[in-house]
């Protein structure tokens, strides 16, 4: 009798049928020569905590599966439910197609070698290949070079299939990968048009796909774990040891809906996708996407990317079906049969600045959890402030006790910054928070609080229901500044500003800090410390530590209603402390105690060649004095030196700013329409401003400032 030929396939962020090569490539020819397919999905005990799944009285062979910096859990309850449900929903498909999958504890290499000694040994099977898709960081290439070593030492074919989840194939971007360019504008410009990259979608099968070997032949799980039979279970088991070692941890309010209700698994994807596609959510997408409440500011599919179950180019397909309107289920949505719209097109951007890390991850590798980050750069000295006594430098202040504490209270979501509680405890009860939440909730941490930014990096791993490890860990760095950022660790955000921008009545930190709720103004919402003493008493607030005790003040007064969304810039003049120069009257301080708040301004441009501050011409380099600024879209203004333009430093006391002839402090700004590396990451955690060139128009207007507006460039700390 001849033996039958299995062949392995090892899920792990590919848990979809559809538009999946190793599926396709089985149903689409009949003489791949295996007469089994046996679909895996393996629980990594380094990345998943696995002692839920362990009979009575018994012990796990293996160390708790815990982050190495914060210790936190490395995959937390909401991937793990999630995580969970889009097996099952796998599971249950291939069953509906006659065959089915596994799923094993231990490390992979071991649970392979477990199988192929087991089919070997039975004499009616054998294991003729293991396939399963590539995948580039520095833990899962240890993964596969390990199951590797396996397979070669059992004369078993061992094959990576290229990964094609990602919006532009690996095969088609024409970069070799110590060539990516470190600026994610340079890398767009060269993929460009966006619209026409994607490879087409898979069609759907033409065939059955080989059945499951028979259960007899199926070795089972080692001991000392058991596998239940049903999704209640092994949600249970996979969330059981997920305890939180943390006091008072965030509650969730009674009355708040999660802006991320969905179930995980393919089915869910594509309802999802689809939904997006016929409610305008996807046309709206640009000028909604810095949302903060709600289910479709954004488009929330980035946990279905992270685990496979839709991929880029799914997504891009549904669009180019909306745009070219060659689908009926849409014909009553906006936008159909228009070609593409501003929403279509900054999705499409989303993907690519998703494909962008993960080569990131690939060109770099283990550097993308290195404290120093990717640059690496020569005579960077930054010294992270942590709580681990044996890493802290000698002179840290506070003391390594004393970040403990303060870690603390950052991830109960107490710190005093509201628009920083309230993601935090968001992210706690729901593993989600939105994008623009997450880029000041990293830059507070990293920037306000100097603290080694991998705490948060590790934190997002735990909670986050989208975790990605390229996309996490990247923008952590982005954000940290030691990341792919221009501009480097001269970014700041100002979560104060930031919220006024984007929280305008403050619905969404009242919405999750439930304590502030009672307060009038938006200003005693975002830090309730501004409150009167006869507001604080009326809410129980008075010795509340969020206003005896915050972690940051930041100065900072409105002068006028807050931007709109669906102008997302400031026209006006900037301000700052500081008197003004000849000619160019006296400037306006909107700052308080000696800090000066920037609320109009932008960015302080490199003129063209012919322009200068405003004043006289005749002397172009003269400055004055000021405090610290923010700049409208909530940055910092650093100094530069004295007679060299000043540019967008973000973060340290400004002494010199653009200003009037006599040296007026005054932060400038300009029509922008496009522009360098150097500017084109503005406002960005990671984007870009999509028109191609930039230039500067303005005129002195006495305070030294130039005239205009600059447009919101592309923000966005995880595609969601």
């Amino acid at each position: 009798m001849t033996a039958s030929r299995v062949l392995i396939y090892l899920l792990r962020r590919d848990l979809r049928l559809a538009d999946n090569p190793v599926f396709h490539r089985l149903t689409s020819t009949s003489d791949h020569g295996f007469t089994h397919l046996l679909p895996v999905v393996v629980l990594p005990p380094d990345q998943i905590e696995t002692s839920g799944f362990l009979k009575s009285d018994q012990t796990s062979p293996f160390p708790l599966a815990k982050s190495i910096v914060g210790k936190f859990w490395r995959c937390g309850p909401h991937r793990a439910k999630f995580f969970a449900e889009a097996v099952w929903d796998l599971k249950n498909t291939l069953s509906s197609h006659q065959s089915g999958l596994i799923i094993r504890i231990g490390p992979p290499a071991d649970v392979v070698c477990a199988i192929i000694q087991h089919l070997q040994s039975s004499g009616e099977a054998a294991v003729a290949a293991v396939w399963m898709t590539d995948d580039v960081p520095s833990e899962e290439k240890r993964q596969q070079d390990d199951i590797s070593a396996v397979c070669n030492s059992a004369n078993v074919d061992f094959t990576l299939i290229p990964d094609e989840k990602y919006y532009i194939d690996d095969r088609d971007v024409d970069i070799a990968t110590q060539e990516l360019p470190d600026v994610f504008t340079t890398y767009r410009k060269s993929q460009e048009p966006l619209r026409e990259k994607p490879r087409a979608v898979y069609p759907n099968m033409k065939s059955s796909l080989p059945p499951l070997p028979p259960d007899t032949l199926i070795p089972p799980q080692a001991v000392p774990f058991q596998i239940p039979d049903d999704l209640d279970t092994f949600q249970k088991c996979l969330s059981k040891p997920l305890v939180f070692d943390l006091p008072n941890p965030p509650v969730n309010p009674e009355d708040v809906k999660s802006a991320h209700p969905f179930l995980g698994g393919e089915q869910s994807a594509i309802d999802r996708l689809r939904h997006l596609v016929k409610s305008g959510a996807a046309s709206s997408y640009s000028d909604t996407r810095n949302g903060l409440l709600g289910v479709d500011f954004s488009t929330k599919l980035s946990a279905f990317l992270c685990l496979g179950c839709l991929t880029a180019r799914q997504i891009h397909s549904e669009l180019v079906k909306l745009e070219d309107g060659t689908d009926e289920k849409y014909q009553d949505a906006p936008g159909y049969g228009q070609g593409e719209n501003n929403g279509t097109k900054s999705i499409r951007l989303e993907l690519l600045w998703r494909d962008y890390m993960r080569l990131c991850t690939k060109k770099f590798g283990t550097k993308l959890f290195a404290a120093t980050g990717f640059r690496e750069v020569d005579g960077y000295n930054k010294k992270w402030k942590t709580a681990n006594s044996a890493t802290a430098s000698s002179d840290q202040h506070p003391s390594p006790q004393k970040i403990g504490e303060i870690i603390q209270r950052f991830l109960q979501g107490n710190t005093g910054m509201g628009l920083i509680d309230a993601s935090q405890r968001e992210l706690f009860a729901t593993g989600y928070t939105s994008n623009r939440a997450r880029q000041n909730v990293a830059s507070f941490f990293a920037k306000h609080l100097d603290i080694d930014w991998r705490y948060g990096a590790e934190w997002y791993e735990c909670m986050l229901v989208d975790y990605d490890v390229s996309s996490n860990w990247a923008n952590w760095q982005y954000v940290a500044g030691v990341g792919n950022d221009p501009r480097g660790d001269a970014r700041i955000f100002n979560p104060v500003k930031q919220a006024f921008d984007y929280d305008k009545q403050g619905d969404y930190v009242r919405t999750w800090v439930s304590e502030v709720r009672g307060f009038d103004n938006a200003e005693n919402v975002f830090q309730a410390w501004t409150a009167t003493p006869e507001e604080l008493e009326k809410l129980n607030l008075t010795n509340n530590v969020m206003v005896t005790d915050p972690l940051k003040k930041i100065d900072f007064t409105v002068d006028r209603k807050p931007k709109s969304q669906r102008r997302p810039f400031a026209r006006g003049r900037g301000s700052s402390n500081g008197r003004g120069g000849r000619r160019g009257g006296g400037s306006n301080s909107f700052g308080r105690g000696g800090m000066s708040m920037h609320t109009q301004a932008h960015m302080v441009p490199v003129p063209m060649d012919g322009m200068v501050p405003g004043g006289l011409p005749s002397s172009p380099s003269m400055y004055g004095t000021g405090g610290m600024g923010y700049d409208q879209q909530g940055y910092a203004w650093s100094p530069s030196p004295m007679g060299i333009p000043p540019h967008l430093h973000h973060g340290a006391p400004s002494p010199h700013h653009w200003g009037g002839n006599a040296g007026a402090p005054v932060v400038s700004s300009g029509w922008v329409s496009g522009g360098p590396p150097m500017f084109n990451e503005y406002n960005s955690m990671h984007g870009n401003l999509p028109q191609p060139a930039m230039h500067y128009r303005g005129r002195g207007n006495g305070r030294g400032n130039y005239l205009g507006r600059m447009p919101q460039g592309r923000g966005g700390y995880m595609p969601n």
